[in-house]
Parts: structure tokens; C-alpha cells; sequence
């Protein structure tokens, strides 16, 4: 169980951006995260990971603190060195006790690691980066925006390996803008808004939460776009 309590961060003492998360997230399942832009969806992944240092409350795995060393993260926007190959790359990183086969998934994946990382596509770059998360083999899967720049092959093999991450007990947390990518996958979503955690909202409910984000910003949007057309 990962669980978050009264989860603060602010860069200034005027500008709060997480006001007080808390969240209890069971193992073996898939959580989603999803909000509107600037909810502070992505500083609570950074906190998480210790990127930020957050200025109150507290983050606990299996009633321990939680550590950097638990947790694989996809962060959304990932740094290559342009003259390495993807397989020198995925040598960064230390396997876990998965098993883990380059080639195997290369094979699933179809990225030409042998080439230079400065030569690969959007989604060649997010695949391989993704690779590197499941090489480490952590029991904590963090994905931020991993659905971005994927093609309709690769994104259905991601929500499949997904739900291999699940049945093998991980406790995956995800972020997509796009909705449906989390309802084909996701056990629980969780809404954040402002800061905090709206609600959860489990299977039977996210056409529930799917009407109301989607209600809000069309009330949102509406007038402003009869006044441009």
C-alpha cells in the first residue's frame, strides 16, 4: 500500500501547488491520476520520486517511509544523449529479477537500438524510455503521461503490459490528458483539482467522472469559443 497524507508543496509561501494530498493506493492495482493542466498532477509524481522536497506531510510504502529506490519513473518529457545508441542506453540502467531481455523487447517494440538516439521518432524515444522503467523492475511504477506520442500498435501493447505490471502486485500510477486511455486501463482514478484529491472514482463510476470534467470545460470553453467562430 502506498499511502500519502496532508501532502504539501509550495515554491513560494503565497503559491501553494499541492495543499494537502492524501491518497491510499493498493497494490496489484492501476491508479490514474488525471486533472486539468497546472493541478499539480506532475510536481506530485516529482515529490514522490523526490525530485521536491515537499514542505509537509508525509509518503509511507508497506507502513515505511517511502524511497527513491522503490519507484520506477517515466517522467513525460525524457533526456537522451544524442550520440548514444538505445542499447546503450538501457545498459544505464541496472536490471531488476524480472528477467529482463533486451531483445525480447525489442523484438515487441520494434526500436532499432543499435542506432543513435538523435535518429529516433517521439515515440521511439517514449518506448525506449519506458523500456528502461521495466528493465529496473521496481515494485513502485509511476508513468507520466505514457501514452504520448505512441501509435495505436504501441499504446494497446502498453495497457497490456500494464495489466501484466498488475496481476504481478505493482502499484502502477499513471497520467494521461487523454481520458480513455486511463478507463481501458485503470482500476481507480483519482481527480485532483486545485492542489487536492477531488475524489476516487472506481470502474463503475468513471463515465460519472468522465461527465463531469467534461461538463466543466465546456462551461468553461463555450462562450469564449461563440465569440471567436
Amino acid at each position: 500500500m502506498l499511502t500519502i497524507r496532508n501532502l504539501q508543496v509550495e515554491y513560494k509561501k503565497e503559491f501553494p501547488v499541492l495543499k494537502g494530498i492524501d491518497l491510499s493506493m493498493e497494490s496489484g492495482k492501476i491508479h490514474g491520476l488525471v486533472g486539468l493542466n497546472g493541478v499539480g498532477k506532475t510536481t506530485l509524481l516529482n515529490t514522490l520520486y523526490s525530485f521536491i522536497r515537499p514542505s509537509a506531510g508525509s509518503v509511507s510504502y508497506n507502513d515505511r517511509s517511502l524511497k527513491r529506490q522503490d519507484i520506477a519513473y517515466l517522467e513525460a518529457e525524457n533526456y537522451f544523449y544524442p550520440y548514444m545508441t538505445g542499447r546503450e542506453y538501457l545498459d544505464l540502467f541496472p536490471a531488476g529479477t524480472n528477467g529482463f531481455k533486451t531483445d525480447n523487447w525489442q523484438q515487441l517494440f520494434h526500436i532499432p537500438l543499435d542506432d543513435i538516439t538523435e535518429n529516433y521518432s517521439t515515440g521511439m524515444r517514449k518506448k525506449l524510455a519506458l523500456l528502461a522503467v521495466l528493465k529496473l523492475d521496481k515494485p513502485i511504477v509511476v508513468l507520466d503521461e505514457p501514452f504520448n506520442g505512441l501509435d495505436l500498435e504501441s499504446a494497446h501493447i502498453l495497457t497490456l503490459i500494464l495489466q501484466q505490471l498488475r496481476k504481478g502486485g505493482k502499484t502502477v500510477l499513471v497520467t494521461s490528458h487523454v481520458f480513455e486511455t486511463l478507463t481501458s486501463c485503470c482500476d481507480y482514478i483519482h481527480h485532483i483539482d486545485h492542489g487536492a484529491i477531488d475524489h476516487s472514482y472506481s470502474k463503475d463510476q468513471f463515465e460519472m467522472l468522465q461527465k463531469r470534467l467534461y461538463s466543466t470545460i465546456e462551461d468553461q470553453a463555450s462562450d469564449q469559443i461563440k465569440r471567436l467562430i
